[in-house]
């Protein structure tokens, strides 16, 4: 099987409804509807974000939206995003970590993304190349955020292809970093679902997900049904 899971007992399809018997109807129904809504097309990723109720508010929002990918860039407050996500705020979402050390990990983060074929906007208020209203998605699209008192690296916005800007009609030069990837995602995802882009996940994608997401609403049961239906996590 592919994705997360190896399994040696049963079809991927015989796997779901084994599964289902584990939670409720109602969760089950909700597991396989929002499987259908997410997308791997559009992407979040975050640069040394400082704050974890931040973190974990950035990658709610992700949940909201449908946006299943976010790549996390640590460099100096790495232990606090990864007390963020220890606390489960990552249950629904595939979040990937680029925290080596002695690395910088935002080359290797944009790196890898762009080998992916995704073009990395980085919103930021200065020089940008284009404003949120006029932005159109026509290819694979990570949205880069920034630190909440620095902003993003001169290394990110380097690398970026463009440079989003937010429209501010007050003093305030810019919105809270979570306010501002909920405007992002608001405006990106209504126009991308309009759209006829491949957003949504192959199929492929689709099932592994409602499996591990079946297999997360089983709670501390979790291992056993594992162990039960010949899967290795």
């Amino acid at each position: 099987m592919s994705g997360p899971f190896a399994m040696n007992q049963l079809s991927k399809s015989q796997l779901i409804e084994a599964l289902r018997t584990h939670v409720t109807e109602e969760r089950a129904a909700r597991i396989h509807e929002l499987s259908h809504l997410r997308t791997n097309y559009v992407q979040m990723a975050i640069e040394d974000v400082q704050q974890d109720r931040n973190a974990g508010a950035l990658i709610r929002t992700c949940d909201c939206f449908g946006v299943q990918q976010i790549s996390v860039i640590e460099k100096r407050y790495n232990s606090t995003v990864a007390n963020s996500i220890s606390k489960g705020s990552d249950k629904w979402i595939t979040v990937n970590r680029f925290d080596k050390p002695d690395t910088d990990n935002t080359v290797a983060c944009l790196e890898h993304l762009k080998s992916k074929g995704f073009s990395i906007v980085a919103t930021s208020p200065h020089q940008p190349t284009v404003t949120l209203p006029d932005f159109e998605i026509t290819q694979p699209t990570v949205f880069l955020f920034g630190t909440e008192t620095e902003g993003l690296s001169n290394t990110a916005l380097e690398m970026a292809d463009e440079r989003l800007r937010i429209p501010i009609h007050g003093f305030t030069e810019s919105f809270n970093i979570s306010v501002s990837a909920a405007l992002v995602l608001q405006s990106s995802i209504s126009k991308l679902h309009k759209s006829e882009l491949p957003w949504r996940l192959s199929e492929e994608e689709r099932v592994d997900l409602e499996i591990n997401w079946l297999l997360k609403s089983s709670g501390r049961a979790k291992r056993e049904i594992a162990k039960k239906y010949g899967l290795q996590l």
